[in-house]
């Protein structure tokens, strides 16, 4: 899924719950939270600080010795699983 698709499918599942967002804003929130070529994302600004950055129960980004790490939260890992309510 590349970034356009990814912005696609939250504006979809944003409307599902109601809530109406242009393809073009998704794309540019994706780019703001994750970066690109030319600029950097809140992301990896707050990375670089060495602040851990917590989405919930999606899961947590943090620096391991100079790199960036992800770990998957609770809800990420029992619905990848099979296993969530």
């Amino acid at each position: 899924m590349d970034k356009s698709q990814l912005a696609r499918a939250g504006v979809d599942k944003a409307a599902q719950r109601g809530h109406d967002i242009r393809q073009e804003d998704a794309e540019q929130l994706i780019d703001a939270l994750f970066g690109t070529v030319d600029m950097a994302g809140v992301i990896a600004e707050a990375l670089k600080r060495e602040e851990t950055v917590v989405a919930g129960s999606f899961g947590r980004f943090r620096t391991d010795g100079g790199s960036a790490s992800f770990q998957p939260g609770k809800a990420l890992t029992e619905y990848l699983h099979g296993t969530a309510p």
